[in-house]
């Protein structure tokens, strides 16, 4: 554990941004599992809607580097992909 008050602080700090980060990771996880369903159901109006949430989602964990800014491009990408499938 850490002793100095300023090591205090960042423990403190480093909790926060641990709990945040957790919570925003995992919202965009079930917008893309969402999106997944919606693609394995066929439902090409559902599709989009959860394609525009997921990646607004996944764009904003890339810029906050929850992930690699090119992992989320990545994702975003097949996500598109998967929903143009549909047809």
């Amino acid at each position: 554990m850490a002793n100095h008050a300023s090591a205090l602080k960042r423990a403190r700090q480093d909790e926060k941004k641990r709990l945040q980060n957790r919570t925003q990771k995992s919202a965009m996880r079930t917008e893309i599992k969402k999106l997944l369903a919606a693609v394995d159901a066929g439902d090409k109006e559902a599709a989009t809607a959860a394609l525009r949430s997921a990646t607004s989602l996944i764009d904003r964990a890339g810029r906050k580097h929850l992930i690699h800014k090119r992992q989320a491009a990545r994702r975003v990408s097949r996500l598109n992909a998967k929903v143009k499938a549909i047809a």
